[in-house]
């Protein structure tokens, strides 16, 4: 199975993949029956403090994966995903600042 390879790529791949599945489940959970996902992507861009407020719940799921992969001893796939992880932490605070 893919999931079991000890792969930078496949680290980055789930690191960059898991927030974006992560934040789909976090709209449908708390925004889903307010606004569409267009109005909530508008809400986003438009409140800024909320940026960290939706990041930090988004990234549990690579902080999940990362703990799973360091278990297991695949530190390349758990280096890819904390690489991920960073660039989307170091992104969403750019975003809420500029």
């Amino acid at each position: 199975m893919i999931f079991k390879k000890d792969n930078l790529k496949l680290g980055l791949v789930l690191g960059l993949v898991a927030p974006i599945l992560s934040l789909l489940i976090y709209y449908m959970w708390k925004f889903y029956p307010t606004f569409s996902l267009g109005e909530f992507f508008h809400y986003l861009l438009t409140n800024k403090p909320q940026i960290t407020a939706v990041s930090v719940p988004c990234l549990v799921l690579n902080i999940a994966l990362f703990t799973v992969y360091i278990n297991s001893h695949r530190d390349s796939t758990a280096k890819g995903i904390f690489v991920a992880t960073l660039l989307y932490a170091i992104v969403a605070l750019l975003f809420k600042f500029i």
